[in-house]
């Protein structure tokens, strides 16, 4: 069976492999350390029926943003306070042993779940992602993601696209 977790001591992070050698070292290297820090939550997909050393089949990184109005498309951007805040999804990998499986679609919805409990406690517009390269923007526009006008690599997924999302979900 496979369950989110937070990322921990117990995930095999060494053994982890995306294709994308910045993602691997992130999560080997940096994820951790910004948990401690409160920089980022990272959030792991296992099999929980694995041994003591989790491997980990994909994974997600969230972190508040601040964002200026302006930049976002014009629709979203009406009435807006100078400064407004959300949440950026920082990084989403998967294990290429799982990749084509369904994976991604299952932790951005864990993402937009876990956006909707930070969304709930403080606030926020929308979902924002860096996507790398114009393969990961068409995935995350796939699931409503809007290019930002200045970046079209810089995407937003507002409040109530994901609300509407969720409730289509059951969740």
């Amino acid at each position: 069976m496979r369950r989110l977790e937070a990322l921990s001591r117990v995930h095999d992070r060494d053994g982890f492999d995306c294709g994308s050698e910045p993602l691997n070292r992130y999560l080997r290297e940096t994820a951790r350390q910004h948990a401690e820090r409160g920089i980022a939550r990272t959030f792991v997909l296992v099999d929980s029926d694995a041994g003591e050393c989790r491997p980990i089949l994909g994974y997600f990184s969230l972190t508040l943003c601040q964002v200026i109005p302006g930049k976002l498309p014009p629709e979203d951007a009406r009435k807006l306070p100078d400064n407004i805040h959300g949440v950026l999804l920082g990084r989403l990998a998967v294990a290429k042993s799982v990749q084509g499986q369904g994976v991604g679609k299952m932790l951005l919805g864990a993402v937009l779940e876990k956006f909707m409990t930070i969304f709930e406690a403080a606030g926020g517009v929308g979902l924002f992602v860096d996507a790398k390269d114009e393969g990961a923007q068409r995935f995350y526009e796939g699931f409503g993601f809007v290019p930002m006008p200045s970046n079209p690599l810089q995407l937003f997924l507002p409040l109530k696209t994901i609300q509407a999302a969720l409730r289509c979900r059951g969740g």
